[in-house]
């Protein structure tokens, strides 16, 4: 099986890595940070005799995409699944950020993951199931004051993916969008969680355990995964909460850390 991961050198994305090679799939790997991937690369050939390829890119570039496409067509790859990691988080009021910063938010999470997800079911192996994985977040089933930009592009890759697994069903595509609550994926989001207390430990997920459930749902033609028990009973409180309510609880609690 061949695997595309995006941005494969952040946390989780090196833990799905790690997770694909130790079941015998080829990788081809991508991320902004050449110096990770080549990292991992040698790791992941060297424990699991696997054959990574890797190939820096920006993916909010299309004209950096388009050159990786090159590359990806010169050499006839061809893959069966595709697992969308790459993309930003931050916190704090929208007026109290840069604007290009709030925008590059939407340009990752959203345009460049609709970029390459075109692309590379372009891309995929002939009369063969396609799976793909869209990273989304437990931000996504809520307004997110406070982190408002943030929940917004993960709602829409959530409406996003639900909709496409809808349209591609009959060509053979299954398409899985993973929620997942806190996890320690850099220091930051460590700081984050612990800002939290009760609340960011409760709701934080293992990246081994999502990255090992993610695959296996995804090869099972599930359409969601929110890991946890508290994080699936927070999920489904969101659908019968009024937002509005929702919204004010949020923003008390992230005004408060």
């Amino acid at each position: 099986m061949n695997v595309m991961i995006t941005g494969a050198t952040g946390g989780l994305g090196r833990v799905l890595a790690n997770e694909c090679a130790s079941r015998g799939y080829n990788l081809f790997l991508t991320d902004i940070n050449e110096d990770g991937l080549l990292c991992i690369k040698r790791g992941l050939e060297r424990q699991f005799g696997v054959v990574v390829t890797t190939k820096a890119c920006d993916l909010t570039n299309a004209e950096s995409v388009d050159k990786m496409l090159d590359i990806i067509d010169k050499h006839e790859i061809r893959f069966d699944m595709l697992l969308n990691v790459a993309g930003l988080d931050f916190e704090g009021e929208f007026m109290g950020r840069e604007r290009e910063n709030i925008v590059k938010i939407v340009l990752l999470n959203n345009a460049a993951t609709l970029r390459i997800t075109h692309a590379i079911i372009k891309r995929r192996r002939p009369v063969r199931q396609f799976t793909v994985v869209f990273v989304s977040s437990l931000a996504s089933m809520f307004p997110m004051p406070i982190k408002a930009t943030y929940a917004a592009s993960k709602r829409f890759l959530l409406d996003f993916a639900t909709s496409l697994r809808q349209e591609l069903r009959s060509e053979g595509v299954n398409v899985l969008t993973l929620c997942p609550g806190g996890m320690v994926t850099k220091e930051e989001v460590m700081c984050s969680i612990k800002a939290q207390g009760f609340w960011g430990d409760v709701t934080t997920n293992p990246l081994e355990d999502v990255a090992h459930n993610t695959i296996k749902r995804a090869l099972a033609g599930k359409c969601l995964y929110v890991p946890g028990i508290l994080n699936q009973t927070l999920s489904f409180l969101g659908k019968i909460i009024p937002r509005s309510w929702v919204a004010a609880v949020v923003y008390w609690r992230w005004k408060a850390i």
